[in-house]
């Protein structure tokens, strides 16, 4: 199953048979207050350095999310998104739990976005995928729903089939729904990567639908996350996952190596010409 998205350049495709494809991270206000306190007086500097620091480091995809204190997200988040357009010209998700704010950016978003997200709630569902439908978008569907997150590998395939089911209702294909598995914190729950691996693997052999990932939640709460990060990225790739959501500077070695060990990299040559484009 192959969902295409597309910013100002070359389309990018997310399948299981290519690559594994980069969403940046980094525009995102949750845990930096530097990044908050700039959008909250409306500075969109960073942003646009983000966004090129990004790419250069190997993202495919730029998420960008301007929800923090103070912030009026209808009105920055279509000015954030113009900014990263005019910077990059990779793909762009779109990354709000505001429907308003959705519409405003989807307005001015170049190319064919991403759309994050949408989730098993009826409130979600009603109002965020007819904007999917309307605007031609691909859609990441977390697997959390009026329930909240369940702790099985059912539960939340449960609602991997109901996002799906009305999303098929309104006529958008199966390719443009993106599944999160949603990783929680082992630090809790010592089975939370389990699930999360588990639904992947339903979800490849029972739907075939792409999977994204924000994997460093996994690692919340615990000494040396980025080891706990690495490991969890490698697993989750194994089992299927195709876009994770995560900081380019940090993985992007690990991830071409990941695919280079399951045979994604003919002849090496993705991981051979990032390894000669790194300072030495």
């Amino acid at each position: 199953m192959k969902t295409i998205v597309q910013g100002t350049g070359a389309p990018v495709t997310i399948s299981r048979d290519g690559p594994t494809v980069i969403i940046g991270e980094r525009i995102n206000p949750t845990g930096r207050k530097k990044l908050a306190a700039a959008l909250a007086a409306g500075d969109l500097g960073i942003v646009r350095r983000e966004a090129l620091k990004q790419v250069a480091e190997g993202a495919a995809i730029i998420d960008v999310n301007v929800g923090a204190a103070g912030v009026d997200e209808v009105a920055l988040l279509p000015e954030a998104v113009k900014v990263v357009a005019a910077a990059v010209d990779v793909p762009i998700c779109i990354d709000t739990a505001n429907p308003q704010a959705l519409a405003a950016a989807l307005k001015v978003c170049p190319g064919r976005p991403l759309v994050n997200s949408v989730n098993g709630e009826e409130r979600s569902l009603s109002a965020i995928l007819p904007l999917v439908k309307e605007h031609n978008v691909p859609v990441i569907g977390l697997l959390m729903g009026d329930e909240g997150i369940p702790d099985t590998v059912e539960g939340r395939m449960a609602i991997a089939q109901r996002i799906a089911a009305r999303a098929a209702r309104l006529g958008i294909p199966a390719e443009d729904i993106i599944f999160d598995c949603l990783a929680l914190t082992v630090s809790t729950n010592q089975q939370a990567a389990n699930v999360t691996l588990g639904t992947i693997r339903r979800i490849v052999s029972e739907m075939g639908n792409n999977i994204t990932l924000g994997a460093s939640n996994v690692s919340f709460g615990l000494p040396d996350r980025e080891v706990i990060n690495s490991a969890f990225m490698v697993l989750a790739i194994g089992a299927g996952m195709t876009c994770p959501i995560t900081n380019p500077g940090q993985m992007k070695q690990l991830i071409l190596a990941t695919d280079l060990l399951l045979g994604r990299d003919e002849w090496a040559m993705q991981y051979i010409a990032y390894f000669r484009s790194k300072p030495q």
